[in-house]
């Protein structure tokens, strides 16, 4: 039979892309598995004990429907952060509540302003609703924000994004610098930051949430797949001020957040203390991480992440073949995909057997490649 031909002419015009080709991916098709996995910025340290303990108790009622308002997690959440329930929404991660925003805002030909090498997922959503995406370059590894606001105005843009802290380098921008960012963009831009690696930020970097809460046209994204160790349950959240947050639940998949999920989130945001000794030992294999970089000539790149981007020194051609021989060993790790960022690789924080296991391993491909 002919294929068939009534696909939209925006989805017959996009590439079949990928935004991150997934470790379980690489090791089919290497025919066997990682010995260290370094590569996906996910929580090597796990959820605590108390969050096992509530998955357990949740998964005998696994055949029910998840509460469509997540409204425990999402009450207890506005008590943590200060802020009434209707100043959040809760969804499958921060990949899919980007991929509701960009249902919101974006249509064919919408300019979007975000930055060259920034995360890539947000522009695979907004090339998903015929969006224009508009780049400007990192400075100094770090996003511009300068330039992202010269964008904006330039090309009356609707949507901006900004990670801060930042994937894929790591780097981040005080709060006074964002704060005055989001303040000077025009009231008709709404703005996306991402604070996904915020638990494992200094506190200087992170905004009071009293500072943006009320300001129609900003809405901060955070997750519990990084620090709080539920990357496989996708549970995000977003914070922003009522009006503009109701508009997803007009989009939003209202049984998209799995039941466990919830229950897994509320335990790990109840369990404060388990989160504090994850960011000690955050902290403590970014430190690793550097002390193994220099030990080969590397470059380590100030991070406010669970990851060290590594600057190999030689440009994309170096810092590739790190990757693909250390790839070939069984060390998953990655890289930034666009230049000057791809001159380094990137390590996720892990136990301190992994991280050892990279020791050996990045000894071995350096002594072979000189």
């Amino acid at each position: 039979m002919p294929a068939f031909s009534r696909f939209t002419a925006l989805v017959e015009s996009l590439p079949p892309t990928v935004p991150f080709v997934g470790p379980e991916t690489q090791e089919r098709a290497r025919g066997e598995k990682f010995i260290a996995r370094l590569g996906a910025n996910e929580s090597g340290f796990g959820p605590a004990p108390s969050v096992i303990q509530a998955i357990n108790r949740e998964a005998g009622l696994c055949w029910r429907y998840a509460d469509s308002e997540s409204h425990d997690l999402r009450h207890a959440l506005a008590a943590h952060l200060g802020l009434g329930a209707d100043n959040l929404v809760v969804g499958e991660g921060i990949d899919g509540l980007l991929g509701l925003l960009a249902r919101l805002i974006v249509e064919p030909g919408t300019p979007v302003v975000t930055s060259l090498g920034a995360y890539p997922t947000f522009n695979f959503h907004v090339a998903g609703f015929g969006g224009r995406l508009v780049t400007v370059p990192y400075r100094d590894d770090r996003e511009d924000l300068d330039a992202l606001l010269d964008a904006v105005r330039r090309e009356d843009a609707p949507l901006v994004y900004l990670s801060n802290p930042d994937n894929p380098m790591g780097t981040w921008h005080s709060a006074d610098d964002v704060v005055a960012f989001a303040r000077a963009l025009p009231e008709t831009t709404m703005l996306a930051l991402d604070e996904a690696y915020g638990e494992t930020a200094p506190a200087e970097a992170l905004p009071a949430i009293a500072s943006l809460a009320e300001m129609p046209n900003v809405l901060r994204f955070r997750t519990f797949s990084k620090a709080y160790g539920l990357a496989g349950q996708r549970v995000g959240y977003v914070i922003g001020q009522a009006g503009t947050v109701s508009r997803f639940d007009r989009v939003r998949n209202h049984f998209g957040v799995n039941r466990i999920g919830q229950a897994a989130a509320l335990a790990a945001l109840t369990d404060q203390a388990w989160l504090a000794e994850v960011v000690d030992q955050v902290a403590a294999a970014r430190d690793r991480i550097s002390a193994i970089g220099r030990s080969h000539g590397f470059e380590p790149i100030p991070s406010a992440t669970n990851f060290v981007t590594l600057d190999c020194g030689a440009g994309v051609e170096r810092a590739k073949s790190i990757l693909e021989e250390l790839v070939k060993r069984g060390v998953f790790i990655r890289m930034p995909g666009v230049a000057p960022l791809n001159r380094c690789i990137r390590v996720s924080a892990g136990s301190e057997a992994e991280l050892a296991i990279f020791e050996q391993v990045l000894a071995e491909v350096m002594a072979d490649i000189g």
